[in-house]
């Protein structure tokens, strides 16, 4: 009988760990990885304490801290469903079953699929998600970024150190990322902008040679060979079924990160929490680590 577990090692999951330990809570960590976004972004010059770090380099900071207080961490597992049963929480998961008195959902979000014919077929064959990942693979070469929020921004300022050409293609009427991202890409010589576009193909033989977009009813082709798709993220909380949640499938909770069953709290980019950042996740994952405590005091 465990006083609460913790679904989830990015950011908000991790935080929350931290201030589990810190209480002397019996806890446990459960996730499919560790690090989750933050070992997935470029550039960060946001996270408070830090002036300039990256992402993976951020990720190992986070992992050292959970090692500093011993935190106990099942991974990778990944979480299936969650049951309410006799004023507690019977987790299972792929690989098991727990039993909790709370638990905190911290399992962030995944990359929208484009859903163009040639998007499955290349994928890992040109087709990434993942700039930080997979961008010194396309070291020299033409590529196109497919989006125009954050995620986009920040794939094309790491692909502009890296690719002569950068091709964005932006469905919307604008760039709609933080200003000093915006400002930084269109600066980049390297960077070809297409606003009110669409990728209507992808198109290789063994790997990428291309793209078709329409943009004012104009058929334009581009040959490259990557095609970085940056058009957001869906809340990973299919296997919350219980619990309530937007029509953007994002777990609904209040100011102090509770949901809408008993016991349960939920924080970062899985909930309705309107700013995706990890500065943010980290806070939220906070509060909800210090609600589970607050819960547990009270019952």
């Amino acid at each position: 009988m465990l006083d609460l577990i913790i679904i989830g090692a990015g950011p908000a999951g991790i935080t929350a760990s931290v201030y589990a330990a810190r209480k002397r809570l019996d806890f446990l960590v459960i996730s499919k990885d560790i690090g989750g976004q933050a070992a997935l972004s470029g550039d960060i010059e946001n996270y408070t304490g830090y002036q300039f770090i990256t992402g993976p380099e951020l990720a190992v900071k986070f992992r050292e801290h959970m090692q500093v207080f011993g935190i106990k961490l099942n991974s990778p597992e990944e979480a299936r469903e969650i049951k309410r049963e006799n004023n507690l929480i019977r987790l299972v998961t792929d690989k098991g079953e727990y039993l909790a008195k709370t638990l905190i959902i911290a399992t962030g979000s995944r990359p929208r699929l484009l859903n163009v014919p040639g998007e499955r077929e290349f994928k890992n064959k040109g087709v990434t998600y993942c700039a930080t990942c997979d961008g010194p693979l396309f070291k020299d070469k033409a590529i196109s970024i497919i989006g125009g929020g954050n995620s986009a921004l920040d794939a094309a300022l790491q692909m502009i150190k890296i690719s002569p050409k950068i091709y964005m293609i932006n469905i919307a009427n604008g760039l709609t990322g933080d200003p000093i991202m915006i400002e930084k890409v269109i600066k980049s010589e390297r960077v070809k902008v297409f606003n009110n576009a669409q990728v209507k193909r992808i198109y290789g033989n063994a790997f990428v040679e291309g793209i078709e977009i329409e943009k004012d009813s104009r058929a334009l082709d581009f040959k490259l060979q990557g095609v970085f798709i940056e058009i957001g993220w869906i809340p990973n909380s299919d296997f919350a079924k219980t619990v309530k949640k937007n029509n953007s499938a994002e777990i609904i909770v209040d100011s102090e990160n509770k949901t809408s069953i008993e016991g349960i709290f939920a924080c970062g980019d899985v909930t309705c929490v309107r700013e995706k950042q990890i500065i943010v996740a980290c806070g939220e994952g906070a509060k909800a680590s210090l609600g589970a405590f607050k819960y547990l005091s009270g019952h």
